[in-house]
């Protein structure tokens, strides 16, 4: 089992959502919190009202499309508490629409905060973690839509795949790399894939850096996946709170896979069999309302 009391944990997208729900629990736990975010005003507040709470915290604004900055924020946890057991590489963003209507800046935000953030988390922290010899553990938050490919969610679902398959190989290689190491003293990892849920991934676009925002006007199809997505999150019946439960569970017992609406494994099962029987691509919401009911339970 994983201890949480005392540990040091490090949580980018801190600021709202999944992210400060993590930063709640682990506070409720005795963690010690380092909290990132790219919306400084948000994140002030939320390091705020944690340490009112009795919480030993502090906050570092961070872009962790960033390499430099997710490695000021590794040394800003290190000055702060000298060690790091827990790692969220939890911050994303979205967009939809048209694969094809996807522009270059759409590709190099989404990737660069989805993928390249979880990319730069573990690259930096994971040798820290290594290095310490004693129990610490990675989560790497993807999503529904890393196990399966709805439409007109291209560039999210490419972003989403990536950081399961990331997760995955990450696990293979930090049991090559402690191969013989004592239990006590592992590194794990956890790849979580939650489903719709009320957080504030449907407005990610307030936090899209000025130079990477579209000169065009969205497209219809942008705009339909734009609704689409409002009113799954706001249908989400699992919220924030209950997924980070379910998730420090999870940590606890060192469980890799954590699907928090297990429901929706119907719609993985009928992916995987697609690809066993080399069929064409089965769409996801084919399994509507199944699948709109397992998105929201």
């Amino acid at each position: 089992m994983f201890e949480f009391a005392g540990k040091v944990a490090v949580i980018t997208g801190a600021a709202s959502g999944f992210g400060e729900a993590f930063a709640q629990k682990a506070a409720a736990l005795g963690m010690k919190l380092v909290l990132a975010d790219v919306n400084a005003d948000a994140l002030a507040q939320t390091v705020e009202a944690l340490r009112a709470a009795g919480a030993e915290a502090i906050g570092v604004p961070a872009d962790v499309s960033s390499a430099a900055q997710v490695e000021a924020l590794a040394h800003a946890a290190l000055d702060a508490f000298g060690k790091v057991h827990l790692l969220f590489n939890n911050a994303g963003v979205g967009s939809g629409g048209f694969l094809w209507e996807s522009s270059a800046n759409d590709w190099a935000w989404v990737l660069g905060v989805n993928v390249m953030g979880v990319a730069h988390g573990v690259r930096v922290f994971a040798p820290i973690m290594l290095a310490q010899k004693e129990p610490a553990h990675i989560v790497n938050t993807a999503s529904v839509a890393g196990l399966l490919s709805p439409p007109a969610m291209g560039v999210y679902n490419a972003s989403k795949h990536a950081v399961v398959s990331l997760t995955e190989t990450l696990y293979h290689d930090l049991q090559l790399a402690q191969a013989g190491r004592d239990a006590t003293s592992v590194v794990g990892c956890s790849l979580l894939c939650p489903a719709f849920a009320p957080t504030g991934i449907a407005d990610a676009e307030r936090a899209r850096p000025a130079e990477l925002r579209n000169e065009n006007q969205p497209t219809r199809s942008q705009i339909a996946a734009g609704k689409q997505l409002q009113r799954a999150v706001r249908a989400g019946k699992l919220s924030a709170a209950e997924v980070a439960g379910l998730t420090f569970d999870a940590i606890a017992k060192r469980r890799f896979y954590i699907i928090t609406h297990p429901a929706i494994m119907a719609t993985v099962r009928l992916r995987h069999a697609d690809i066993e029987q080399l069929r064409d691509p089965t769409d996801p919401m084919s399994l509507k309302p199944e699948v709109t009911r397992a998105a929201a339970d």
